[in-house]
C-alpha cells in the first residue's frame, strides 16, 4: 500500500470504522441471545472410589511382600 494514493486510504479507512461500528452495535446483542446455563451436577458412577480401593489394596500386598521377604 506504499503507493495507494491519499484518497484510496482515507477510503479503505471510512469502511473499516463503519465495519467495526456496525460489528459494535450487533455484536452485544448476538452474545446477549445466548443463555447461560447452569453446569451439570458432577456424578460419580463409583469408578475412582473403586480406582482408590484398587491402589490401597496394591500397596497393602507390596507392604506385606516386602515383610515377609526381608531378612
Amino acid at each position: 500500500m506504499a503507493g495507494a494514493a491519499p484518497k484510496q486510504l482515507f477510503g479503505f479507512g471510512v469502511v473499516a470504522m463503519l465495519a467495526t461500528l456496525i460489528l459494535a452495535l450487533f455484536m452485544p446483542a448476538a452474545v446477549q441471545a445466548q443463555s447461560a446455563s447452569p453446569a451439570p451436577a458432577p456424578t460419580s458412577d463409583g469408578t475412582s472410589l473403586d480406582q482408590g480401593i484398587a491402589y490401597v489394596l496394591m500397596l497393602l500386598a507390596l507392604v506385606l511382600t516386602y515383610i515377609i521377604h526381608s531378612p
